[in-house]
Formats: structure tokens, sequence, C-alpha cells
């Protein structure tokens, strides 16, 4: 493969910053005025959105594209067709939407079909159920702000059923995906500078969902980095919490602490009383929680158990009653892999009720989430129930998604751990892998010397040679002198099974070139 190609893909958006450019750059002449003719250049957009950056979606998933776009062309290439492993997008992967939702959304969407006798009666009730609580039975219209109240108490309930305690549905808020929600609490946690010791400081884990780093440094927050125990199976201690508080304390204003269980791209789930301790931690420090609990129905290892913040804490006692906790959920993961609807909710307890009205204000500026993804949402916390009609065909369908994503899981940490150099902690849940790789020194001296990270260098040329695209953990962050990637487990066991033996040919050869 041609490594100076994969310098120049990856280093792509620095080109956007160089000389090569100059008209998008602003410069002043002796009076002030700006000389380019554009008012917004590179030189005066907003500095804080040129540090976003997002692995997910880097140079490397566009490469990915391309490769694509070459094969169509006819070029030849050792494989006939790229797996884009980089992002949690289940339906993109091959999965089958789950019947009983897309017959719900099909009625809400066409309300003439609410007479077709094909669709179950179970569905026509939640169709119903939805579109009575629309404005003018229309998908259409508007919701108000948090969303439609027939769903958000829906939610309220599945909370209560999950926890055992009660869930007040104006605690509900619906969101546009649990990433709208996450960036809403984000910008409210701000202090009223941005710049110095005192701006607003938001613990993360390390590694991390590239959405915490992004949002962060749009925001101009300091990330307060944490990191998780590799050899310990990615567990969160509260020692290392402390130590990076502290370590904090003079760059920033600490404000919150976010969890993701189970983890991304990770992949652990974390004990009651890890969670416990949490908790404990986050009330002596006066910490904001936040608690991504997208992955909660994915639980693949046999000893682990998802358990929800707002339930440990309320177990916790008077004592913690008032701790302010959001937690968020989502329907583009668990069984339904609904990702395009961009349905999700958060819950928000515990908030000063100043803090409740300001939020409510901000999000009626966005006017309301998608209602489609609203529906969607409300057939994740309402699906059919014992004695309906669809329940054994949904029951069915979603334990086999479940089963088929645990076998993945084990198919995969076993294939790397069967690799010379590579070690995978059990993927416990949700959907990634995150092994660790023993990068060779003379592959680790040439990526360095094109400007690359040892683990984007090693990503790329794995795509171009096997056409299997990963994240690379420098995307994520990682401890120094440690390299990752990033795999989703969500392929189809037949797809990746071939897919692994090129893996593991393509990997032989790479050690070979650089041992």
């Amino acid at each position: 493969m041609n490594v100076t190609r994969v310098s120049r893909v990856l280093s792509k958006r620095t080109l956007l910053m160089s000389s090569a450019f100059p008209r998008f750059f602003s410069v002043t002449n002796g009076n002030g005025r700006l000389e380019s003719s554009k008012v917004l250049t590179g030189g005066s957009m907003n500095p804080f959105v040129k540090q976003i950056e997002y692995a997910v979606r880097g140079a490397i998933v566009i490469r990915a594209s391309e490769i694509e776009k070459e094969l169509k062309e006819g070029q030849s290439k050792p494989f006939d067709h790229v797996v884009k492993a980089n992002i949690g997008d289940a339906h993109a992967l091959g999965m089958k939407p789950l019947t009983f939702p897309r017959q719900v959304i099909s009625m809400c969407v066409n309300p003439e079909l609410l007479d077709d006798p094909r669709f179950p009666a179970d569905a026509k009730d939640r169709a119903r159920r939805i579109l009575n609580g629309t404005g003018g039975f229309s998908m259409g219209a508007y919701s108000d702000s948090a969303g439609l109240e027939v769903i958000r108490k829906d939610v309220a309930k599945f909370i209560e059923n999950r926890d055992g305690y009660p869930a007040n549905y104006k605690d509900i808020y619906l969101t546009s995906g649990a990433s709208e929600g996450i960036r809403s609490i984000l910008k409210l946690l701000q202090t009223s500078v941005n710049q110095g010791k005192e701006r607003a400081g938001v613990m993360i884990p390390i590694p991390q969902y590239p959405l915490y780093s992004a949002s962060l440094s749009e925001l101009n927050s300091y990330q307060i980095n944490y990191f998780l125990d590799e050899d310990n199976s990615w567990a969160l201690d509260t020692d290392e919490l402390k130590r990076a508080i502290d370590a904090a304390r003079s760059q920033c204003v600490p404000r919150a602490l976010c969890v993701i269980n189970p983890g991304n791209p990770t992949g652990q789930v974390l004990s009651y009383e890890n969670i416990q301790s949490i908790i404990r931690f986050c009330k002596q420090e006066k910490l904001v929680m936040l608690a991504d609990e997208v992955y909660q129905a994915n639980i693949y290892a046999e000893d682990s158990k998802f358990h929800s913040f707002k339930k440990v804490l309320r177990d916790m006692g008077p004592e913690f009653e008032h701790m302010e906790l959001i937690s968020f959920h989502s329907t583009s993961k668990g069984f339904l892999g609904e990702c395009g609807f961009r349905g999700g909710y958060m819950e928000v307890v515990g908030l000063d009720p100043e803090v409740r009205f300001h939020l409510n204000k901000m999000l009626t500026a966005k006017l309301c989430p998608s209602v489609v993804g609203q529906a969607m949402m409300g057939c994740l916390v309402n699906p059919p129930q014992p004695g309906e009609e669809s329940y054994e065909s949904f029951t069915q369908q979603k334990t086999a998604v479940l089963q088929s994503f645990k076998e993945r899981a084990k198919l995969v940490q076993d294939t790397f751990n069967s690799v010379e150099g590579f070690h995978c902690n059990e993927v416990m849940g949700a959907m990634y892998s995150f092994p660790k790789i023993d990068m060779p020194h003379k592959a680790i001296i040439e990526a360095k010397a094109r400007g690359l990270h040892p683990d984007s260098f090693y990503a790329m040329q794995l795509l171009e040679e096997t056409g299997l695209c990963v994240v690379p953990g420098n995307g994520f962050g990682q401890r120094e002198g440690t390299f990752h990637i990033r795999l989703t487990i969500l392929p189809p066991i037949d797809a990746l099974k071939p897919l692994f033996e090129r893996f593991k040919a393509f990997h032989k050869k790479f050690l070979d070139k650089y041992k």
C-alpha cells in the first residue's frame, strides 16, 4: 500500500488551514477593515468549532467511502466490498427492523392504514394512542418542546417498571437521539466565562465516545479525563476519579461527571457497588451526574446486569434523594437499532427549579424533537404485552437480535485474543470491542515519520488491504503509549468470519514487515 497516500488522506483537514487556500483567510488593513471578500473565513469563524474532532466519522471513514466508489467504478481491490464497522449503525450492517415498531410508525405516518386488516390490533392501538396525542391527528404537527405528553407518560411508566420507583412524566424530555439531550445539558453546565480556571470542567471517561470531547471543544469547556482500568476489565476506580478532579481544580470549576454504562467503546458493565461508589463521589465533590445508558438492553456477560443510576440512587435513601442526575436513553441501540429515526429521551431529577425553567426555555427555542422519532421511542417503552396479538412474534424477534449480538461479541473477543499482539477484554455489553495492539517499534517510527498516530496508520492499512473500516483508538483517548482500534460487533456472523480471516492474514503480514 502507498503509505504516502495514507498520510495525505489523514491530513485532509489540516489542508483546509494551509496556504493552499489563501482566499479563505482574513487579514486587516490599517483601518481595521477585513480585506477578504468573505465575512466568515477560516480566520474569523468560531475558533472553538475548529477544535472539534469526531473520529467515528473521521478521515479513515472518508477513505472508506472513496473505496466504495472505486469498487463501483470497477477498480480492482483485494476485496469486493467495504465493511464499515466504525459506527454502531445496526441496520446499515444488515440488521432487519423489528416488525411491530415499523407497523406502528407506518400507521402513524399514514393513518389510512388504521383500517387495514393486515395490521394487528395492538399495533393499531399504539398508533391511535400516539396520533391522539398530536395536533390534528398528524405526525406533521409540532409537539410540545419536551415532546408528546402521551409518550412522556409511557417513558415514565417504563422507568417505574424498570427501577421499582415512581417516575414523573414532567421529568422526561424527548430528544432527537440521546446526543441532543446530552449536548443540551452540557450547555447548561457552562459557567459565565469560557476561558481560564473559571470555565466549566466536565469529567469524562478515557476511552470515551467522541460526542463528549467534540461537544466540550465546541463549548470550550475543560475536559477532565479519568482513565478506565484496562487491566481490570475497564473498571471505573473512584481513586482515579479523585486523582483526576484534584488535578483539574487549578484549571477549571468541575461541574459534572459523565459515565457511559454499558461502556462505549469499551463494552464494560458497571456493578451495583461500583455505581454506589460513583454516586458517593459525586455527592462529596458536588457534581451533577450524567448517566449515558443507551446500551442498557445490550448485556452479554453471564455475571453482568444493568443497574440504572436512578435505581441505585433511590436505593441509597433520603440522604441522596436531592442529587442532580440526568439519564439518557435512545432507540438507536438496544434491540431496535433505529438510528435514523433519532428517538431519545432524558430524565432530569433533582434539578433546581430555576435551572429547569431555563432548560425548558432553551428547548422551546428548538421547537420540538422529531415527532416520528418520538413515536419510535413510544414503541420502545410501550411494546406488546403478554396476551396481545404481537407479543409472541415481537419477543421472538427481540430475543433473536440480542442472542445474535451476544454470539458476535464472543466471536469478536475470541478472534482478537487468538491473534499475536492483540489483547481484548470481555465484551460485557454495548456494541463494540476495543482491543489493544502491541504495535511493533518499527511501525511506530514509520507512522510518526508520516505525522500519523500509530493506530491510525494501522487502521488505514487494514482498510486498504481488507476492506474493514475501524476507528483508531486515539479518536477515543487512551493511555500514553497504548494503541487500540474500535470495532462494532454488528456485522452478521457470516460476514464477520471471512472478514476476520482477511484480518488475520493482514496482521501477520504487518508484523512480518515491521518486526
